[in-house]
């Protein structure tokens, strides 16, 4: 099998053999579809990517609200417009391994507890200043500060002091923590002139394209960074992201070549779609999960019972078959699957149980009122669908359950984490220690479930310091099992990222990190 693998990247490299082509004869010799597509990408890349032209997005999770201020991205636009203008210290690979960017090597103390982040020399910003290691330190003080409302603010809360050092950034922890990082990987740490203390929201950073329009919930538009310090990165002249919220109208541009890529294929057109024989569509299985949340500090969400009830009057397998139509699996309402290091699989899933749901229903004394759940198109893909599905089963249970359909635009600013039950999605973190951080630790600015128990917190810090592999997934697994019995999180199930490409673009790579090749597609992919 390795000496045909060997001659079909050959025939890659040379030219005479497609994507398309390649994956199928692949799949044949027993290699899965994520080994496949690194290797063709790997392949292609050897070939030499082409420069030039003029890459256009059309994108779910737009809204006339968003900000170029990385602290404040929440959805699919702003985190794509992020990867245009900006760079992190580090990235995580599709591997899973660390990959340094604007920092070029990353060294840990013997007990993790102090990290130094040597920095790349002659970055320079769009606005022709140099990268300092004041850039850096500035730039993790705003994300730092309360009243940022940062969405990286979590995962900073176990840093004890921070320095800038000479051409050095250096981190010191309260606690050793092995993954400190991944956390520097999050895509909200954008390194920004002055840590972006004046303007956070210019879109000024030192990624491979620069800002020319910015029309927040119609389109965004970025041109090359000449001056960029990775040339491998950026094969295009520009790159215009375009808001498309509507799911007939995003299949239907990518189809008449309106644009070159597409996220969030609705399940129930993917395989369809992906028969067009100008286009390809792809999976990539990972941490991403669609969720309904509950606030856990607001009546009636305050009453576990209920919230008990809820859960188990969600229909898993059939939200997968119908909603996914197999393009994900069941999720066990915690944020964490096997996809994750140091997941427990011994951890017993929550099966759908009308009879329990009526049993904890009646338990919470819930006197009857209808209990509101906000959903939107934009919320995930089928959301609207999955909550019907959701009313319909809740009803056997007795529970009366009323959907409130809002508009897409406003709905990340209006109604998530600001109303006390919606849906919702994540794209997942590439550990457990970030995913918790972000979104389940008391203090999080994200924690979208109101989810504040001190113990879980002690659990999270103790998790941190832990070295021992095995004594860590033991602390992991407890904190599982209390997200699951006592939080406000409803994951129904695990979605795949799905998308669809256009033939014209060459060198994709399967990213379970985030969707549309971790936001990667237009530094990695080129025109053939």
């Amino acid at each position: 099998m390795n000496d045909q693998l060997t001659h079909m990247t050959g025939q890659v490299t040379a030219g005479k053999l497609t994507r398309r082509e390649f994956m199928g004869k692949a799949a044949a010799l027993g290699v899965t579809a994520a080994m496949a597509s690194t290797m063709f990408a790997d392949a292609a890349r050897a070939a030499g990517a082409k420069k030039g032209g003029d890459l256009k997005f059309g994108l779910q999770g737009g809204e006339s609200t968003n900000s170029l201020d990385p602290a404040t991205y929440a959805s699919s636009v702003p985190f794509q417009n992020g990867k245009q203008f900006g760079d992190q210290l580090v990235e995580v690979a599709p591997d899973g391994t660390i990959e340094p960017r604007l920092a070029e090597s990353v060294e840990g103390s013997a007990d993790a507890k102090v990290w130094t982040f040597k920095l790349r020399q002659g970055v320079e910003f769009h606005n022709g200043k140099t990268m300092t290691s004041e850039d850096v330190l500035k730039t993790m003080e705003r994300h730092s500060n309360e009243d940022s409302k940062s969405g990286a603010l979590g995962i900073m809360k176990g840093i004890e002091s921070m320095k800038a050092d000479g051409d050095n950034f250096q981190v010191t922890l309260t606690e050793p923590n092995a993954d400190l990082p991944y956390l520097m990987a999050d895509y909200h740490l954008i390194i920004q002139p002055d840590g972006g203390m004046d303007n956070p929201a210019a879109g000024i950073g030192t990624g491979p394209y620069k800002l020319e329009v910015d029309e927040p919930g119609v389109r965004h538009l970025f041109t090359k960074n000449e001056n960029h310090w990775n040339s491998d990165f950026g094969n295009f002249d520009s790159v215009e992201v375009v808001v498309i919220n509507d799911a007939t109208a995003r299949t239907a541009a990518l189809q008449s070549g309106q644009v070159h890529a597409i996220n969030r294929v609705e399940p129930k057109v993917a395989d369809l779609l992906g028969r067009a024989p100008n286009l390809t569509v792809n999976s990539t299985a990972g941490r991403g999960h669609y969720v309904f949340i509950m606030h856990c500090d607001t009546a009636p969400f305050d009453n576990n019972e209920l919230r008990l009830a809820l859960k188990y009057a969600i229909n898993r397998a059939d939200l997968v078959d119908k909603v996914l139509r197999g393009y994900g699996s069941i999720g066990n309402d915690m944020p964490i699957n096997a996809a994750y290091p140091l997941f427990d699989e011994t951890i017993e899933q929550r099966e759908f149980s009308i009879e329990k749901a009526a049993e904890h229903y009646k338990k919470s004394g819930h006197d009857g009122s209808p209990i509101v759940l906000r959903v939107a198109d934009g919320a995930f893909p089928g959301a609207v669908d999955a909550a019907a599905l959701f009313q319909q089963t809740a009803a056997q249970a007795g529970i009366p359950l009323e959907i409130k359909r809002e508009p897409n635009d406003g709905y990340w600013s209006e109604v998530w984490n600001v109303q006390p039950f919606c849906a919702s999605y994540w794209g997942g973190r590439p550990v457990q220690d970030q995913m918790y951080s972000t979104a389940y630790l008391s203090t999080a600015d994200w924690n979208d479930t109101r989810f504040k128990v001190q113990a879980f917190d002690d659990m999270l810090f103790a998790a941190k310091a832990e070295l021992d592999v095995e004594k860590r997934k033991g602390i992991y697994s407890q904190m599982g099992r209390m997200v699951r019995d006592e939080g406000g999180l409803i994951c129904p199930m695990f979605n795949d990222f799905v998308e669809g490409i256009s033939n014209q673009l060459d060198g994709w790579e399967s990213d379970p990190t985030q969707e549309m090749m971790n936001g990667n597609i237009s530094r990695k992919m080129w025109f053939v």
